[in-house]
């Protein structure tokens, strides 16, 4: 008997981040040798005194349910941090705690999108934008800005694209692959255009804002264009900045009649994040932020040194990143030089002659990059590079 399954999940595809390593994990257990550089997740331990946090939470018994919304302490913890960081005041009804940022744009997805409604993505986005919008039985946009705009849009790009239609925005800064950041001026900019539609609801995915060192400060959205606090959508969390992706906590700040009807969609899915990481994100943002610092530090050295190696390659062009820890590299005319008809045939070659994961660009709506993670050590980095450039040169001595 054939199972069939419902088209709305037909429409979508596996996480090709998640793909890509899964397939890393796979060789190294066959005993392959291969350095992965797909995965978006520090390579840090979860500082101690974070980790203490949640132990404590253990010892204490706090292992059982707590509001859908998430627990007082920690939301007090989230107002302080946008009123700190950000200059944006919530109240308890307004912030959401979920299982990862992941979960709070789903849920922003559901909430907001009816049939047929369209949201703007631009491009490169991150994997998992257009296919949330799909589920949510929406109609991804997508901007695509490109290497000679820095990988950013522009307000008559955003312009052009709203129809009456039109009902979502996701922006992300620092972006995920590109490391591109919007400047305050940028967003003001932007933010222009949006403050006469009053139908768009802005999901801000502000996930990297501490893995960051453009020129200027970094700024969110309603930091830059406060007359959208009525429907904007700040969404961050711990998991990158406090090396804690498996504690898996998100969270927002919005109106709170959105939060109201995210609330709803996650209590009908998964209903309160994890308690004991709840706890240990109160100690995330309420304690000592050196270890973000340090962490920070280390991902500049390792984002100078990939950018640098990856522009010596012949065939290879890489604009430098204001943030996150990933390059994203134009291997368009390398491609051409190995016989490598597609992005995706050029990262499988890395994979089998070079033993080094990455993620094509065209997963990332930008065909004919790679996008390479430096959440590793400086001394892994350097030999998967090493090791691209040895390959590099070998195939294309011989024609391919």
């Amino acid at each position: 008997m054939t199972v069939t399954v419902s088209r709305r999940v037909q429409r979508v595809k596996p996480s090709p981040t998640l793909t890509v390593t899964a397939r890393a994990a796979r060789l190294k257990a066959e005993g392959k040798d291969v350095i992965g550089l797909g995965a978006g997740e520090p390579d840090f331990d979860t500082p101690a005194h974070i980790g203490q946090s949640g132990i404590d939470a253990i010892g204490s018994g706090f292992t059982r349910y707590t509001n859908v919304e998430g627990i007082n302490d920690l939301k007090d913890a989230i107002i302080a941090k946008f009123a700190r960081d950000n200059g944006i005041q919530y109240e308890r009804s307004q912030i959401l705690v979920s299982s990862g940022a992941k979960q709070t744009i789903y849920n922003l997805c559901m909430a907001v999108l009816d049939k047929d409604d369209e949201a703007i993505i631009p491009a490169p986005y991150w994997v998992s934008y257009p296919d949330m919008v799909l589920l949510a039985d929406g109609q991804p946009v997508i901007l695509t800005a490109g290497a000679a705009q820095g990988y950013k849009i522009t307000p008559r790009q955003l312009a052009a694209a709203i129809t009456p239609k039109t009902r979502l925005v996701l922006l992300n800064s620092p972006c995920n692959p590109s490391g591109a950041a919007y400047t305050r001026a940028e967003l003001r900019a932007l933010g222009e255009v949006l403050i006469d539609q009053p139908r768009i609801i802005i999901g801000t995915d502000d996930m990297y804002e501490k893995i960051y060192w453009g020129e200027e400060p970094f700024c969110s959205l309603l930091t830059a264009v406060p007359e959208l606090y009525p429907r904007t959508v700040t969404i961050n969390g711990v998991s990158k900045s406090y090396s804690m992706t498996g504690w898996r906590i998100g969270y927002c700040g919005a109106p709170k009649e959105l939060v109201a009807a995210m609330a709803t969609i996650q209590g009908q899915s998964t209903s309160n994040a994890s308690s004991i990481s709840q706890k240990a994100a109160v100690a995330a943002l309420n304690g000592d932020q050196s270890c973000v610092a340090r962490m920070n530090e280390a991902f500049k050295a390792r984002h100078d040194f990939v950018v640098s190696a990856l522009n010596a390659l012949p065939g290879v062009s890489c604009l430098p990143g204001a943030g996150t820890f990933y390059a994203f590299a134009d291997v368009s005319q390398a491609m051409a030089a190995v016989d490598c008809a597609s992005d995706t045939d050029f990262a499988e070659l890395l994979l089998t002659e070079a033993g080094v994961a990455v993620v094509p660009g065209s997963a990332f709506g930008t065909p004919g990059r790679i996008r390479l993670s430096f959440a590793c050590s400086l001394e892994t980095l350097k030999e998967a590079l090493d090791r691209i450039a040895k390959t590099l040169a070998r195939v294309g001595a011989r024609g391919g």
